[in-house]
C-alpha cells in the first residue's frame, strides 16, 4: 500500500494547474507548420533537451543530433507532412530492376558541399559506402542488404542489393541518405565530426561541448534565396521548465521535446505557439541480455539473473502499468505503447496486445524461476527531469511485485557510451522511429545489428527482420510485422513502455517552422514574422 500512495503522491506533485483530460483535449489538435512571411536576417536559438553525440551522419544515434543535422545535412529524400518519401538531394525517386536487386539514383545537378566541392555521383557513393562499411558506422544494419554503391555516371549512382531490400528508399530518407563532402572526409576521416560539411541551408562553425553548436547559412546552399536566417544556435538546456523560461524571457526562440508539464504552461502564454505531431518512435526499458562486446558485434554469454532468465524479465514487465505511466509521468498526455511500430507507421500491423498490470503473477514467476526476492536491478536513467520521473515510477511499480530497483542517473551522452559498450543490467532506452518500421527493429533486435544494445540473439526474429526486408507492402506485410512483433514480445529484452507526441513550444513571433512526424524541428523556412 505505501509503494501505491507512493505513485499516487507524484503524480499529484506533477499534475501542474487544471485537469489532466482538459490538457489532453488542448493539445489535441496536430499543428506542423506555420505559413507566415519572415524577414531576413537574424538569429535563432533552438533549446534541445539534450547534448546531441556525433556530428557525423554515419556514427550518430541521438534524435537531438537528427535535429541539428536537419539544418545542415540534407539528404538523398525526405519526408514531407503526410509522411510520404520525396527527392531531397536525389533528383527523383529511385528506380528498380526487375530482379529487386539493382537500384538506380538520379542525383540533382549543380549542388554543393558547404566547403564548396561539388557533389556528383561518386560523392554520393563514397558516403553510401562509408555508411556501410566504416567501423563502428550505425547505418551498417540499414544498409547491410547493399553489396556496393558506385558512380556509373556524372550524376547516376547504381547500387547492388544481395536481395530486394523494400525499406531502402526510407533509409535513403534519414542519416543513411545524408552526402559528406569528399573533400572533408579526406581531410578529417573519423574527426569530420568535428568538422561537418554537407549540403544544407546552415553551414557548422562551432561546438562547445554541453552547451551550444552554431550554424551560419550558408552561401552554396542550393536554395539560399530562401532561406531567411542569418544563424542558427542549438543550445542544449536539459531541464523542460528551464527551457520553457528561456522561451519566455526570449533568450531562446524554439523549444524542443518539451514535456507534458511546459506544454500546458505554454497554452496560457500569449507570446507562445505549439507545434505537435505524431510520433514514429517508441520509449521503454531494455535489458542487456548478451551484449558483452559492444553494439554491432556478435552477442555473447552473460550470466546475470536478468539475462539469464526470460521469466524474471517477464515478471518484470507484468510489474508494470503503461496506462498509469502516461497519467502518472506524462498527465496523459502521450500514449501506452507494447510494440514497435507507430500507428503512423508506413505499414499497419495491427494494434499490439498490451499485457495488464498483475504484481501477483510477477511474483508467481519469479518462484518458477526459484529466485529469492526482493530483486535487485540497476536501472540506467538520463539526467532530464522526465526521465527521473518515469525512474521513479518503474522504481514503485517493480517494488510491489518484489524487485528492488536503484536508478543511476547520467548524463545522456554519457548514458549511450555506456550502453553501447554493454555496462549496463538495464537502462530506460527511446527511438524518435522512422516511417518504415524495419528502421525501428532491425538495427536494435537483429543479431549484431548497429544499435542492438541489448545483445538479442534470435534466429527465428533474424528470419522475420529478413522477410520484412524482402516482402512487398500491402496486407502480407503487416501480417509478418504482427508476427515480428509477437517474437520480440517473447524476448522480454526491450519493454515498449510509451509513445510520445513530437511537442514543439515556439515564439509566437516565429514563423515558417516545420514539425512533422519523424520529430525534427525544420528550419530552413524559419526566421521572425513581418
Amino acid at each position: 500500500m505505501a509503494t501505491a500512495l507512493a505513485v499516487v503522491a507524484l503524480a499529484a506533485g506533477t499534475a501542474g494547474c487544471g485537469s489532466l483530460t482538459t490538457a489532453a483535449t488542448e493539445v489535441g489538435g496536430v499543428r506542423m507548420t506555420d505559413e507566415r512571411p519572415v524577414r531576413e536576417g537574424g538569429t535563432l536559438t533552438v533549446a534541445l533537451k539534450s547534448d546531441p553525440d556525433k556530428l557525423d551522419p554515419t556514427l550518430a544515434q541521438t534524435l537531438v543530433g537528427r535535429t541539428v543535422f536537419a539544418g545542415m545535412c540534407e539528404k538523398l529524400y525526405d519526408t514531407d507532412r503526410a509522411g510520404k518519401v520525396v527527392p531531397q538531394l536525389a533528383a527523383a525517386l529511385p528506380r528498380t530492376s526487375h530482379d529487386g536487386r539493382t537500384v538506380t539514383l538520379p542525383i540533382r545537378p549543380g549542388l554543393r558541399f558547404s566547403d564548396g566541392t561539388r557533389l556528383d555521383a561518386a560523392a554520393v557513393a563514397r558516403s553510401l559506402e562509408r555508411h556501410r562499411t566504416l567501423a563502428g558506422s550505425a547505418r551498417a544494419t540499414e544498409l547491410g542488404p547493399l553489396t556496393g554503391a558506385v558512380a556509373t555516371g556524372e550524376l547516376t549512382v547504381r547500387i547492388r542489393l544481395k536481395k530486394p531490400y523494400v525499406p531502402l528508399t526510407g533509409v535513403l530518407a534519414d542519416r543513411a541518405g545524408m552526402v559528406m563532402s569528399p573533400r572533408a572526409l579526406k581531410k578529417y576521416g573519423k574527426n569530420f565530426t568535428a568538422h561537418p560539411s554537407c549540403v544544407g541551408p546552415f553551414r557548422y562553425v562551432e561546438r562547445v561541448a554541453g552547451d551550444r553548436i552554431v550554424l551560419e547559412k550558408d552561401p552554396h546552399y542550393y536554395d539560399a534565396a530562401k532561406v531567411h536566417l542569418r544563424r542558427v544556435v542549438y543550445k542544449t538546456i536539459t531541464d523542460g521548465g528551464v527551457r520553457l523560461a528561456n522561451l519566455r524571457s526570449g533568450d531562446v526562440q524554439i523549444g524542443d521535446q518539451m514535456g507534458p508539464v511546459e506544454v500546458r504552461s505554454s497554452l496560457t502564454e500569449p507570446q507562445l505557439q505549439l507545434f505537435n505531431s505524431p510520433s514514429l518512435g517508441y520509449q521503454g526499458l531494455g535489458f542487456n541480455i548478451g551484449n558483452v562486446h559492444g553494439t554491432g558485434k556478435k552477442p555473447g554469454k552473460l550470466h546475470t539473473l536478468f539475462a539469464r532468465e526470460p521469466k524474471v524479465r517477464e515478471a518484470f514487465e507484468l510489474s508494470l502499468d503503461r496506462a498509469l505511466i502516461n497519467k502518472v509521468v506524462f498527465q496523459g498526455m502521450y500514449a501506452p505503447a507494447c510494440g514497435p511500430v507507430s500507428p503512423e507507421s508506413a505499414v499497419a500491423p495491427g494494434a499490439a496486445h498490451c499485457p495488464p498490470r498483475d504484481p501477483a503473477g510477477a511474483k508467481r514467476l519469479l518462484k518458477e524461476a526459484g529466485v529469492r526476492t526482493p530483486v535487485p536491478l540497476e536501472l540506467k536513467v538520463s539526467t532530464t527531469p522526465e526521465d527521473s520521473r518515469l525512474g521513479q515510477v518503474i522504481q514503485a511499480m517493480a517494488k510491489e511485485a518484489g524487485f528492488e530497483v536503484r536508478l543511476r542517473p547520467m548524463e545522456y551522452a554519457t548514458l549511450l557510451e555506456e550502453t553501447d559498450a554493454g555496462r549496463f543490467e538495464a537502462y530506460v532506452s527511446g527511438w524518435s522511429g522512422r516511417l518504415d518500421p524495419d528502421g525501428n527493429i532491425a538495427s536494435f533486435l537483429g543479431t549484431a545489428g548497429a544499435m542492438n544494445t541489448y545483445g538479442v540473439s534470435d534466429p527465428a526474429l533474424d528470419r522475420l527482420i529478413a522477410q520484412g526486408r524482402t516482402t512487398p507492402g500491402g496486407t502480407e506485410r503487416g501480417a509478418l510485422y504482427r508476427r515480428l512483433t509477437d517474437r520480440i514480445h517473447d524476448q522480454h529484452a526491450l519493454i515498449y513502455l510509451y509513445r510520445q507526441k513530437n511537442y514543439v513550444v515556439a515564439r509566437k513571433d516565429i514563423a515558417g517552422l516545420r514539425v512533422y512526424g519523424d520529430g525534427l524541428v525544420r528550419v530552413k523556412d524559419a526566421g521572425y514574422a513581418r
